[in-house]
């Protein structure tokens, strides 16, 4: 069985939402959720944290996760990337000879990404024969009905056909990178310095409803209401 290390990224600054990934969903913490998602899959071998955060450490570290790591305060800035984080920490775990097979991103912005989603990601990505892997969700909105425009003007964001007004017409095949799951070789990530690499990344469809990422509060109602129509079968 490779290693797989579940990395999860979670800084105590926020500007939509003061210390986000602290903040109550549900009652719970946001961050919780996708503790508790790595701690139940049974692929990862290991998780570990990356924060800056001494209150986000202490809580992750009630959870069973690896919180060794502190992450620079330079790359918990606004300005600084996942990616620029996600190599820091490889540098880290390579300098401790503790480099994993596979790197499985798990951002605490995606609540209902579930246990079983990473394992069903995993699976599909062990049998894919590619290096990396993403989670998508179909289109919300069509780019048939999208506009793209400019002061020179507008155009579709992707051209419909003729004669095409009906949604049930509409072709199926528009995806988002929702950003609840990212899986790569820590070869590709450095060579490729990202996880997504076009015709190259293996595509994990998502449900749309799994898939939300929370930015802002109502992103947040969202989430509980979906969690309490759950709840209610």
């Amino acid at each position: 069985m490779p290693d797989i290390l579940g990395f999860i990224p979670a800084r105590g600054g926020s500007k939509g939402i003061p210390q986000k990934n602290l903040f109550p969903v549900m009652g719970k913490p946001l961050l919780q959720y996708t503790l508790e998602a790595a701690a139940n899959s049974h692929y990862l071998t290991r998780s570990m944290l990356s924060t800056e955060d001494r209150e986000i450490r202490d809580f992750a570290t009630h959870h069973g996760v690896d919180t060794r790591y502190l992450r620079p305060l330079e790359l918990a800035t606004d300005e600084a990337t996942t990616i620029d984080t996600v190599l820091h920490a490889l540098e880290w775990l390579e300098a401790r000879n503790e480099l994993p097979d596979f790197l499985v991103l798990l951002q605490p912005t995606s609540p209902l990404r579930t246990s079983q989603h990473i394992d069903n990601a995993i699976e599909q990505f062990l049998t894919s024969g590619r290096d990396s892997l993403v989670s998508v969700h179909a289109m919300t909105e069509h780019p048939w009905k999208c506009l793209d425009v400019s002061t020179s003007g507008w155009q579709f964001l992707a051209r419909p056909p003729k004669n095409i007004t009906r949604r049930q017409d509409y072709s199926s095949n528009y995806y988002t990178i929702n950003g609840a799951l990212y899986i790569a070789t820590p070869q590709f990530i450095r060579n490729t310095q990202g996880f997504v690499t076009e015709n190259k990344t293996d595509l994990f469809l998502m449900p749309s409803a799994s898939g939300v990422d929370i930015d802002e509060l109502p992103d947040v109602f969202q989430t509980e209401a979906r969690l309490k129509t759950a709840a209610l079968g």
